[in-house]
């Protein structure tokens, strides 16, 4: 009789976790979403480019300032701190995709606890930690394709805006480790919200608020981590930093897992 080990778990796991992902609609709706929403901002932000609202407050005319260049939806360029909507990008950038996945993460699991597949799965054949890994996998491959989406939609975004495509000195190297460093980056946010939605099981609005206050906690980092600069270094440590969170974490989810009432 063939051994059970745990990559023979873990990828039947894996197989029928990716095999719900593909069918499920919040799946597509999620990917979409990170992909038209740099678009709409991009574009209607242009629109509003030289346009004139006034402080009902103190009366003083404020003049909108549109983007100026299509990399402002993925950091601040050199140089570029003064380009026009930088502080509305500041905060609604590719970013956002980080707190994005933690919607996907909190619904996919917590629909695990409500319908019952969960019990039933630990009872007949997975272990808690086979079922903490392949949810883990399974966000990060989400997060990492919302990323690539928020990229593609930038550039269409900007190329439909008319808006310049220069790096300001940096090269398309830093833009590739740039998206790298971000990519190994979402393995700490999703396995921080893998550990808040086992904890909080079927009780989606609980994991979902819980998450969205423990990733607005790194948030601010991410653009200093992972900077349009970015070098090997910066995806380097965020590979290092995303490993040691998943397994640090994961331990912490299947613990949780192990010791609480799956219903």
């Amino acid at each position: 009789m063939a051994k059970n080990t745990l990559n023979k778990r873990v990828s039947s796991m894996l197989k029928v976790d990716f095999r719900r992902l593909f069918r499920s609609r919040l799946f597509y709706i999620i990917i979409a979403c990170a992909l038209v929403m740099p678009i709409l901002m991009t574009v209607m932000m242009s629109m509003m480019d030289g346009s004139v609202s006034v402080d009902q407050m103190t009366g003083e005319e404020v003049i909108m300032q549109g983007p100026e260049n299509t990399w402002q939806n993925i950091g601040t360029l050199p140089g570029g701190e003064n380009m026009g909507g930088n502080e509305v990008f500041m905060m609604c950038n590719i970013n956002m995709a980080f707190m994005g996945v933690a919607v996907f993460v909190c619904l996919f699991i917590s629909d695990d606890f409500r319908s019952g597949y969960a019990k039933n799965l630990f009872t007949v054949r997975a272990k808690k930690g086979d079922y903490v890994i392949s949810k883990t996998v399974a966000g990060f491959f989400v997060g990492a394709l919302m990323l690539l989406a928020y990229l593609v939609g930038t550039v269409l975004g900007g190329a439909m805006s008319g808006l310049s495509f220069d790096l300001h000195g940096l090269s398309l190297l830093n833009l590739l480790m740039c998206m790298v460093a971000k990519i190994f980056l979402m393995l700490v946010f999703v396995s921080i919200f893998v550990l808040i939605s086992v904890s909080a099981k079927e009780k989606a609005w609980l994991s979902i608020c819980g998450s969205l206050g423990g990733g607005m906690l790194l948030f601010m980092m991410v653009s200093l981590i992972t900077p349009l600069s970015s070098t090997f270094v910066n995806v380097l440590l965020c590979a290092v930093g995303g490993i040691l969170f998943a397994t640090g974490l994961g331990a912490c989810s299947n613990l949780v897992l192990k010791k609480t009432s799956l219903i």
